[in-house]
């Protein structure tokens, strides 16, 4: 029976006419359109095929399985006749098969032990748009091949919501085929979060007054697998008997897997609870609701700390429309949204390329083993981000995968041959030079496949569970570290799961973790902080080591980990452990302190306080105790910030030569005015007035100080002979506080530095009581002094109060009683 037609089917003659006339085509076509299964059946028989394979990139096995046996049927045939499929722990094909669906991973090894990719005929990059790390990389290796050996090589990028143009530029200008997509009407509802609830509740809440509104299946979109198994619980109480609930994420067995896209029996619905794993490629019968938390779990790569976070983030609009449509691939439906309406315009438009977030490590690996240095030199649509290149680069020296010149070496080329991580590759590599290969590959293979092993913390245990599952996918996995056992030529051997944190170790040699203050806190190498709950079997080990942490930099929460022994560390590590005598400055005894540590990296792994050694760190412990203390808390005599003020008040009036020396000033200049006189200090309180004084000499030398006491004589010298202190710290500029008796006689006003500066005069009645503050004493004389005088001359009788007093004599006296 023929198939069903689909949207695509129009556009196929078009896309056949434009591989015929050149070697490159951009096919953009909304969800449903068909392009995943008809597009490769199509091209079976174009003339330039011949017997070449076509190879279907999908960015999920799920989808890669899926689309192969869609295929399969159409044809009547079984999955790897015609139709086979690639992805890792799993393959079906044959000497037949022709068109071969492959996970975007796999298609990066494939091309980079082949790059003349002999045999293949085209390759199709579906779902283009979620711009994985794999799918970048592999489309660039693809370009660069199909220019120097490979101009017949096809190559067509496929995409439900894509910047055609801008693809099409990168392929060399190709053409662009823009499919109809078919898509039935979908009912938009948005429910509100509501703060007071929690998410699964909310998101539960909803999916059962879908389902007691609207008919059919419902495919419920959640961040992760926590929040699947939570809602599940949930669910399966409120939904009816005829109501199945299925999980449908990457870590399900494959049985599992295809249980959940499998349509409902007849009289039955299913609710599936998915990840963005059923964004796209997958169509699942029956399904008429969707229910989306609008959230989305991605992961962010650190290259501070050469660590990958997983952060939940609100999903994008792109993300949002896809998600939507899956309620209208065979029926119309309904789509319920957990936000407000008006918050849609606000999502971002499209996720972010996983290229300008992840770890590029496995990427700098590739590209390396392709001889290439510099990633400039290929075709990327979004090029590599350079603190995580560089951050890559400096893995590879560490594991001697590529030299100075970032070539590749013989311990990268090893590394290449095993389809991992490098880190885990090197792991693998070394285990099997010990003859415990698999024990390391194992290792490998749960620490790459979530669920494996049970979900606990302990890597050991889940080892050891692993290897009693008698589960298909625990038989695919350790048939899989087998097979990287081999890989790495070393003797297959058992190996003692206690053993585990000993190769983990060399993957993750900065992730090394040590016991720090509470129970389950713990200190990475690389100086970050992890926790664990405090009831955990490894919250009491002294040492770990981290394959796998999420969370805030200081507490992040430590997911998988395995214990690591102390004569292991010292073992691994020995080379790399530092012993030292480190200064520092003790805040709470306001002294420099030194102790001499080993260190490995940031792990403090034993230490002893020593005696403070003579030097420039010592010096240095010093300056920054002040820094903290501050200069103000030093021990300045009252002669010394008098002497400070005058000179920092000329800095501000006259400035050079004269040197700031307010408090501000000399704590930023520690380094220059301190630091060179402190050698043997290591007490705050020993920083006193004697040694302030050598500081001071050497900011104030002679010759300035013998220039500032012509121009800011630290007394003013009274008519009457008094010598009164001059303030240079006073607000309104430099005073002093005299009785008004001591200025008679003045018709000028004092002033200090050449007479440009006038003084602030606070005068005071016989009793030192401030009568009038002025910086115009003529003018106070011949204006307020009158009243000034009529007012306190009844107070102080036997005190001079003259009428002129710039015409009268200066006296400090009373007059004799009597007179």
């Amino acid at each position: 029976m023929a198939p069903a037609p689909l949207p695509i089917d129009a556009v196929l003659p078009d896309l056949l006419a434009a591989l015929a006339a050149g070697p490159r085509a951009v096919l953009v076509a909304p969800p449903g359109a068909g392009k995943t299964t008809r597009v490769p059946l199509a091209l079976l028989g174009a003339p330039w095929r011949g017997d070449g394979r076509i190879v279907l990139l999908e960015p999920r096995r799920l989808a890669a399985r899926a689309a192969a046996a869609r295929m399969a049927e159409a044809l009547g045939e079984a999955v790897g006749d015609t139709v086979g499929y690639r992805v890792r722990m799993d393959a079906k094909v044959s000497r037949r098969t022709r068109i071969e669906v492959v996970t975007e991973g796999v298609f990066t090894r494939m091309i980079g032990d082949d790059p003349g990719l002999d045999g293949v005929a085209a390759v199709l990059f579906d779902e283009f748009h979620e711009r994985s790390l794999d799918a970048d990389l592999g489309l660039a290796l693809a370009l660069d091949a199909a220019g120097a050996l490979r101009e017949d090589l096809r190559l067509v990028v496929m995409s439900a919501t894509l910047d055609g143009a801008r693809v099409a530029a990168l392929l060399g200008d190709a053409p662009v085929i823009a499919s109809a997509g078919r898509a039935f009407p979908v009912e938009t509802r948005h429910v509100a979060r509501d703060p007071l609830k929690r998410f699964e509740d909310q998101v539960a809440d909803v999916v059962v007054e879908a389902l007691r509104t609207d008919p059919g299946s419902a495919l419920v979109f959640l961040p992760g697998q926590a929040e699947i198994a939570r809602l599940a619980e949930r669910l399966r109480p409120r939904v009816g008997a005829d109501v199945d609930v299925d999980p449908l994420y990457g870590a399900l067995p494959p049985a599992a897997q295809d249980r959940a896209i499998r349509p409902a029996p007849t009289g039955r619905r299913k609710v599936v609870l998915a990840t963005a794993i059923a964004e796209t490629s997958l169509t699942i019968e029956g399904v008429r609701i969707v229910v989306d938390g609008g959230l989305s779990r991605v992961p962010r790569f650190e290259p501070d700390t050469g660590l990958t976070r997983l952060e939940t983030v609100r999903v994008s609009r792109a993300a949002a429309d896809q998600r939507r449509g899956r309620a209208g691939r065979t029926e119309p439906g309904v789509c319920w949204r957990l936000w407000s309406e008006p918050q849609t315009a606000a999502l971002e438009p499209f996720a972010r390329p996983e290229m300008l977030e992840a770890d590029l490590s496995g990427l700098a690996l590739d590209l390396a083993g392709w001889g290439v240095a510099d990633p400039g030199a290929l075709a990327f649509l979004d090029p590599p981000p350079k603190p995580a290149w560089d951050e890559a680069v400096r893995l590879l020296a560490r594991l001697d995968a590529v030299d100075g010149d970032g070539r590749i070496t013989a311990a990268g080329r090893a590394l290449r041959r095993l389809p991992l991580h490098p880190r885990l590759a090197h792991m693998v590599g070394e285990a099997a030079a010990e003859g415990e290969a698999r024990l390391a590959a194992e290792v490998a293979v749960v620490v790459g496949e979530p669920g494996l092993g049970g979900d606990g913390t302990d890597l050991s245990e889940r080892i050891r569970r692993l290897r009693a599952d008698r589960s298909p996918r625990a038989e695919d996995a350790r048939r899989l570290a087998e097979r990287w056992a081999r890989l790495a030529g070393g003797d297959q051997g058992s190996g003692d799961p206690d053993d585990v944190g000993r190769h983990l170790a060399r993957a993750y040699p900065d992730r090394v973790a040590q016991a720090r203050g509470a129970r389950g806190a713990f200190r990475l190498a690389n100086g970050r902080g992890g926790i664990l709950e405090e009831h955990d079997r490894l919250a009491r080990e002294a040492f770990l080591v981290v394959a796998d942490l999420t969370g805030p930099a200081e507490r992040a929460k430590i997911r998988l980990a395995a214990a690591l022994a102390r004569e292991d560390l010292e073992a691994l590590f020995g080379h790399r452990i530092e012993t030292a005598v480190e200064v520092g400055y003790d805040r709470s005894a306001r002294a420099v302190r030194a102790r001499r540590t080993r260190r490995l990296d940031a792990l403090v792994l034993a230490e002893e306080p020593v005696a403070v050694p003579d030097g420039p760190a010592a010096v240095a412990a010093l300056v920054e105790g002040v820094r903290l203390a501050g200069v103000d808390r030093l021990g300045w005599s009252k002669e010394q910030r008098a002497l400070r003020g005058r000179v920092t008040f000329l800095a501000r009036t006259i400035g050079e030569p004269w040197p700031d020396l307010s408090d501000a000033a000399l704590a930023a200049s520690l380094d220059d005015w301190l630091a060179p006189v402190a050698s043997g200090v290591t007490r705050l309180d020993d920083v006193d007035a004697a040694l302030l004084a050598v500081a001071l000499d050497r900011l104030v030398p002679y010759a300035l100080r013998a220039e500032l006491d012509r121009l800011l004589p630290s007394h003013y010298e009274a008519p009457t002979g008094s010598r009164v202190p001059i303030d240079y710290d006073a607000e309104g500029g430099p005073a002093i506080e005299i009785r008004v008796q001591e200025l008679f006689g003045l018709k000028a006003h004092p002033a200090v530095a050449g007479g440009r500066v006038p003084l602030t005069l606070v005068l005071t009645s016989p009793a030192h009581r401030p009568i009038q503050t002025t910086r115009d004493l003529p003018g106070f004389w011949a204006g307020s002094w009158r009243d000034v005088a009529k007012d306190l001359k009844g107070r102080y009788p036997r005190h001079p109060w003259p009428d002129d007093p710039a015409n009268a004599e200066a006296t400090r006296r009373a007059k004799p009683r009597g007179t």
